[in-house]
């Protein structure tokens, strides 16, 4: 059947089209999304799926006015679980623009659910991102900050306070601040990228409703170097080493909350992630 689809393309390249269809006008939305496969969901340098595997995924939807809107999900375990389906589910809506040449601006809101789970689990989360080029290098800095929620709130101080199951501070709302920022660069004619990511947390220091926090210690770093491979078509395989300056005896108070459900070791350590991902 191929040489009669070539057969067809030669014929309608030699015939006149109608100007309707050669001026067709792009359509105002695209869709874009992805799908990959982590050995391990780190959010802000912290593993939300007990240092195991984790499926996620996300579409995004997009205006040509550059408004947008998006979904992506991943499933929990163990810090990242607050029962019911054991998901993350992000709701994102924001405005995408380039404020001069080459330099973009993102301005945005993230709402944090966890379907069928645990009450006063889900917070809202604004976001600003500047994205830039620099030669070969691609740089993007943000700034999130959620303000005060009960999700976010201190309500324990300690994972021994939280097992007895009586907050110390019921109904406390606390806010958290997050401010970051990525480089990535392509190797010149190879398939690899390399990349690298800072971040600065800063939050309550307990423990919330659930017995977990955004910024479990209260203020802290965490950072990424990896690498990606374009593998074939979409494919993109890649690994990366991630890890905090949350040292043992300085989220010991949070335990057993803030550890690993099988061997008691700490989830926001060094670890080495790989990825399979796929966009389209």
């Amino acid at each position: 059947m191929k040489p009669i689809y070539l057969s067809l393309a030669a014929l309608a390249a030699a015939l006149p089209l109608p100007a309707l269809a050669q001026d067709a006008p792009a359509a105002p939305f695209t869709v874009s999304g992805s799908i990959a496969l982590v050995s391990d969901y780190r959010f802000r340098g912290v593993s939300q799926s007990d240092e195991e595997l984790a499926v996620q995924g996300g579409l995004t939807l997009t205006h040509e006015s550059g408004f947008y809107v998006a979904t992506w999900a991943s499933n929990l375990s163990g810090w990242g679980t607050f029962g019911g389906s054991n998901t993350e589910l992000d709701l994102v809506g924001g405005f995408k623009t380039e404020v001069s040449p080459g330099v973009n601006v993102d301005v945005g809101l993230t709402w944090y659910m966890y379907p069928g789970g645990a009450s006063e689990t889900d917070f809202a989360e604004p976001y600003i991102k500047i994205s830039t080029t620099f030669g070969p290098i691609s740089w993007l800095g943000g700034v999130a900050y959620a303000p005060k929620q009960q999700a976010l709130g201190k309500w324990y101080n300690s994972g021994a306070s939280y097992a007895t199951g009586i907050p110390d501070n019921p109904g406390k709302k606390n806010d958290n601040f997050y401010v970051w920022g990525d480089i990535s660069s392509a190797i010149p004619n190879t398939p690899i990228t390399l990349k690298a990511h800072l971040g600065y947390s800063e939050g309550n220091s307990g423990l919330g409703p659930n017995g977990t926090s955004v910024a479990p210690t209260g203020e802290y770093l965490d950072w990424m170097v990896g690498a990606d491979w374009a593998a074939f078509g979409p494919v993109v395989l890649g690994v990366a080493y991630t890890d905090t300056n949350i040292k043992l005896k300085e989220a010991k108070y949070l335990y057993p909350n803030f550890s690993n459900t099988k061997d008691g070791t700490r989830i926001a350590g060094p670890q080495v992630v790989f990825s399979v991902s796929a966009a389209f």
